[in-house]
């Protein structure tokens, strides 16, 4: 199958990135679609993977940032049926690599896909980092 990766905001298929967060992601199913809907607009830069014949979304990321030394990286995901295609390394490749923020330091919280991160160059923090979880995660 073919695909087509783009950075078009306006592309994104709010319907479909709604129901995968809301009902798939483990991270952030909290969150309500006046959420997502917000994230989405203050969004730094979002990234879709596309069914080339259809047209279909089947891959999503979320970034924001600063927009002139950091980013975090959010809401990476692929639809089950289109995995194991390698769309995960291309989404990351255009948003991280091939963007405007390829020399940002980059951050993500997940406790799955470690590998596929690595990859692009994600580690464990170093002593420059500390965090505070969110009050939202214990909900």
């Amino acid at each position: 199958m073919d695909y087509v990766l783009d950075d078009d905001p306006s592309r994104i298929q709010r319907d479909l990135v709604w129901e995968w967060l809301s009902t798939d992601a483990y991270w952030g199913r909290w969150r309500s679609r006046a959420d997502i809907e917000a994230q989405l607009d203050s969004a730094w830069r979002v990234v879709g993977a596309y069914d080339a014949a259809t047209g279909a979304q089947v891959g999503f990321a979320r970034a924001a940032s600063d927009g002139v030394g950091f980013a975090y990286l959010a809401d990476v995901f692929v639809l089950e049926a289109h995995q194991a295609q390698g769309l995960g390394k291309r989404l990351l490749s255009l948003m991280i690599d091939e963007g405007p923020g390829r020399d940002f330091r980059w951050t993500l919280f997940t406790k799955d896909a470690h590998t596929l991160y690595e990859g692009f160059g994600f580690a464990a923090p170093d002593e420059t980092a500390m965090v505070r979880p969110s009050g939202a995660a214990k909900r």
